[in-house]
């Protein structure tokens, strides 16, 4: 029995991409007598917004599927993330990182790897300094490093294969910032498994994220789900839909006339509307 989950952010109107990624979910929780869960990853304050996540649920109803009680909100959950945090804290595994975004940019020597720039490191060794914490903005880093010399390089699997993840595959991943008691990384796998979530379902663009979430689950002790990644919906060049592009709304469409259980019926056929695509991330 399938319990999968879709957990779009509330800082925009679902797009194409955010339908298949539910559909596809809705379907294989309902293929196998399971559940499908909605979660509402609204942990970016400045950006979600009340209104989005009415209409994640009005596109949804739209589309045909509904999903099983209880609703998970992340704005919610602060204790349980804040719980598994001073776990890893208390093993050692993670350190405050002072570094903006522009630091790193700068820092000659950050080598690239599958996912982008790697964190070159900067702050990893400072010593424990009470007042700067409580001064200055920080995130919360994952000492990879030590995490792995614990667990080893961990492993998952998709459909039939069994995969294990490269050293080269981890960052010290942000896991909490000063202002936020978790970041994406941490926050999954937590709900994850509160939700009991055995197949988790997203874009293929989210593949590099499974390494530091196995990783995560091992030194939290949490169950290892399956994973399917499905194919990206592209413009018709290409190009990722995202918000930031303004990328034609599922709210939209239904505007224009299109009736959405039909449009959830074509993208589980592989069916796209003219002037979109499929590709791998």
């Amino acid at each position: 029995m399938n319990i999968t989950r879709f957990a779009p952010s509330p800082t925009g109107r679902l797009h194409l991409g955010h339908a298949y990624s539910a559909a596809l979910g809705h379907a294989r929780a309902a293929e196998t007598g399971g559940r499908f869960l909605l979660r509402i990853e609204d942990l970016d304050r400045t950006r979600s917004r009340p209104e989005f996540v009415d209409g994640i649920f009005e596109d949804l109803h739209w589309l045909g599927l509904d999903w099983a009680e209880p609703l998970l909100v992340q704005s919610e959950r602060g204790a349980m993330y804040a719980e598994a945090f001073e776990q890893l804290r208390a093993k050692g595994l993670v350190y405050p990182c002072f570094c903006t975004r522009a630091d790193i940019a700068a820092a000659l020597e950050a080598p690239h790897g599958p996912t982008g720039a790697h964190y070159p490191g900067t702050c990893r060794g400072l010593p424990d300094d009470p007042r700067r914490q409580a001064e200055q903005p920080h995130s919360w880093r994952l000492d990879a490093e030590n995490a792995l010399a614990l667990t080893g390089l961990p492993s998952w699997s998709e459909g039939e294969r069994r995969f294990t993840a490269a050293r080269e595959h981890f960052d010290d991943a942000i896991l909490a910032r000063k202002d936020a008691p978790a970041a994406y990384h941490l926050a999954c796998v937590v709900d994850d498994a509160a939700s009991n979530v055995n197949l988790v379902t997203r874009a293929a663009d989210l593949r590099s994220s499974t390494p530091v979430h196995r990783l995560l689950q091992l030194l939290l002790g949490l169950p290892e789900p399956d994973y399917l990644h499905h194919p990206l919906v592209t413009h018709a060049d290409g190009r990722r839909l995202a918000k930031r592009d303004l990328a034609p709304t599922l709210g939209a469409m239904r505007e224009a006339g299109t009736n959405g259980q039909a449009l959830a019926a074509d993208l589980l056929d592989g069916k796209l509307p003219l002037g979109f695509g499929f590709a791998d991330a």
